[in-house]
């Protein structure tokens, strides 16, 4: 299977766990009920967003040693988006999500594209240079 395709069916494959495992933290998406489609979609444009940010991590030979900068990304981009949205109303959290106080966005949204960025760069990546668990 090529990288990107690996990557990106990856990235989906954790996004859809991921944003099953937190919707209940929302109260609503544009207003209206968070549903399957709209969880759905959500992964997708996370998948893609993860892809982009991994890119470089593996056609860098120099950013290789350097990819705990996948989660530092994913963090940032993560954060941009949930300040944008917030503000804009797109959608809100109820009582149980976990807020940090300096940045006013959720905890689980905004570690999402930096934890799985990482972890699907270390499933592609990472077992194609070490397969089948072997000493490099």
């Amino acid at each position: 299977m090529p990288k990107p395709f690996s990557i990106f069916t990856t990235a989906l494959l954790l996004n859809l766990v991921w944003e099953h495992a937190h919707s209940f933290l929302y109260t609503q998406y544009q207003g209206g009920a968070i549903t399957e489609f709209i969880l759905l979609r959500a992964s997708l444009v996370d998948a893609l967003i993860i892809t982009a940010v991994v890119f470089p991590f593996i056609f860098f030979p120099a950013l290789e040693k350097k990819n705990w900068l996948i989660i530092f990304f994913g963090v940032a981009i993560a954060i941009g988006i949930e300040m944008y949205a917030l503000r804009t109303g797109r959608w809100s959290y109820n009582e149980y999500m976990p807020v940090l106080p300096w940045l006013s966005v959720g905890l689980t949204p905004t570690m999402q594209l930096g934890l799985l960025g990482y972890l699907t760069y270390w499933l592609v990546v990472g077992n194609e240079k070490n397969p089948r668990g072997t000493k490099s």
